[in-house]
């Protein structure tokens, strides 16, 4: 015959009394705290799309024209990470190549 064990009815209305007296925490700041892997690959890749639109519109700046003539493809993608570099380092951009 199995032995029920019956938990005394003070300890019940401890853990009630604790369960009550927890502060409510609005929903909408339970979901900006954890962040789930969905909103975490999300954030990653809007993060990894802004840098790559920097870097081509740093390009752009300085030269290189994606929809431009494009037998001149390489060479012209080279001259203006060139002058991207040259400007990081603060030496003087070179200077074009025919």
């Amino acid at each position: 015959m199995p032995i029920h064990r019956k938990a005394p009815l003070a300890a019940i209305a401890l853990s009630v009394a604790a369960l009550v007296t927890l502060p409510a925490v609005p929903a909408q700041a339970q979901d900006t705290a954890a962040s789930t892997p969905k909103q975490v690959r999300k954030a990653e890749r809007k993060a990894a799309r802004a840098k790559k639109n920097a870097e081509l519109k740093e390009l752009e700046k300085n030269g290189y024209s994606p929809s431009g003539e494009q037998t001149d493809y390489p060479s012209n993608l080279q001259n203006a990470q060139k002058r991207i570099n040259a400007e990081k380092a603060g030496q003087p951009a070179p200077a074009s190549a025919p």
